[in-house]
């Protein structure tokens, strides 16, 4: 954890994302990233330059399977607030509208969903755990299918919302979360999604994987090439 928790300090370091005061709404899915940046967020209180507060959110997708059990038991282990907000959003995507791009539609909803629950909870910044891996698979998918040199930023402001997004993971590799969640015993509840594991986005997964094995370290070069530029 000490590694994901040095990568949280760069972050702050280098954009200034937390600011003293603020109340911090953790976008918690169930999987490895989110509640090990809920853990690693509520461990960084303790020594941060700044004061804030930290409320988990959790967007209920609707599907039989989620074990929202798990995190409803891991965040009164944290000690902190839980916001559930139960959606239709699984049956309107995948049997009702039937999309042939889910992923890109349930982003898109989940994070209109999230911003109305912070603008209602009274939360400043929205804290997403996607981290560099995650950046850079953007960044391939943005060239690959979309013919132009984008991905998401690691402060991100919305002219239609007072809320700021902020991935403080943004330096970190799945490689390193992946080991701080396990030693740490920290949870991974299995994606009940339906199109979990075969997109677009596994596929640049496996791209940014065959890069690093074939120029080993270019990953951490990358994230770092990508945290430095702006689109």
């Amino acid at each position: 954890m000490r590694k994901i928790l040095g990568c949280i300090k760069r972050a702050q370091q280098n954009f200034n994302m937390i600011s003293d005061g603020d109340v911090i709404g953790v976008g918690v899915s169930g999987g490895k990233d989110s509640l090990t940046l809920l853990h690693a967020l509520n461990l960084y209180r303790n020594f941060a330059p700044v004061s804030y507060s930290l409320k988990a959110i959790t967007v209920d997708m609707g599907f039989e399977s989620f074990d929202l059990e798990s995190i409803r038991r891991f965040c009164a282990d944290e000690q902190v607030e839980l916001i559930v907000e139960s959606t239709r959003m699984g049956e309107v995507i995948f049997n009702e509208r039937r999309e042939k791009n889910p992923c890109s539609f349930c982003s898109r909803m989940r994070r209109g969903i999230l911003n109305k629950i912070c603008d209602r909870e009274a939360v400043t910044k929205l804290a997403l755990g996607h981290h560099g891996d995650d950046m850079l698979e953007s960044f391939f998918m943005s060239i690959i299918f979309e013919s132009r040199i984008n991905t998401f930023l690691p402060v991100t402001t919305y002219d239609r919302s007072d809320v700021i997004q902020i991935r403080p993971l943004i330096y970190a590799c799945e490689k390193d979360i992946e080991a701080a969640a396990e030693n740490s015993h920290i949870p991974s509840i299995c994606n009940p999604c339906p199109a979990s594991g075969n997109t677009e986005r596994q596929k640049a997964k496996n791209l940014v994987d065959e890069i690093e094995n074939r120029y080993p370290g270019s990953r951490v070069h990358m994230i770092n090439a990508l945290c430095r530029s702006t689109f």
